[in-house]
């Protein structure tokens, strides 16, 4: 799997209320989440942002509640993967469950906003083609990698349930 995009960056502890604010958790609808991502953190993201962008942050993501919508309103933003220096269990396992991939950096600060970098998930290498720097990262395993590319855990559950009838 490669992943090429331009980096938004933001800091440490970034709770899921900053992510998605409480006030817009009376819908699951993707695209009306995606309306309200980050904007308690930053009201221009989702005027920033763009299909196959890539969030990149600092310590303790996706901390605080464990809701979906976190996620979700993330990957219908247009983000298509996420790399920090560590996250909240909860929203690590949520996002692979909702398809959208996720990395960790031991140190992000050589990556900045608008820095385009490419993922090569399969080889766990993280470039940053604008700083002309190269990283290591965990690879994602195969399994994973699967259920990413099925969408997420409910649609890869889905497609091997169809493939056994």
């Amino acid at each position: 799997m490669l992943i090429k995009g331009r980096v938004h960056k933001y800091g440490n502890n970034i709770n899921t209320d900053e992510i998605i604010p409480a006030r817009y958790l009376n819908t699951t609808d993707p695209a009306k989440l995606a309306r309200h991502c980050l904007e308690d953190l930053d009201k221009d993201f989702v005027k920033k942002v763009k299909k196959g962008d890539i969030l990149v942050v600092g310590k303790n993501f996706g901390c605080g509640s464990s809701r979906e919508h976190a996620v979700v309103s993330i990957k219908a933003s247009g983000i298509s993967a996420i790399i920090a220096e560590s996250y909240a269990r909860i929203f690590f396992r949520n996002a692979i469950n909702t398809g959208l991939p996720v990395f960790i950096l031991k140190n992000t600060s050589e990556i900045k906003t608008g820095d385009i970098v490419e993922i090569d998930a399969d080889n766990g290498i993280l470039r940053n083609k604008t700083g002309n720097k190269k990283f290591s990262i965990d690879p994602i395993p195969k399994f994973i990698e699967k259920i990413i590319d099925a969408g997420g855990l409910i649609n890869y559950v889905r497609k091997k349930k169809v493939s056994k009838n």
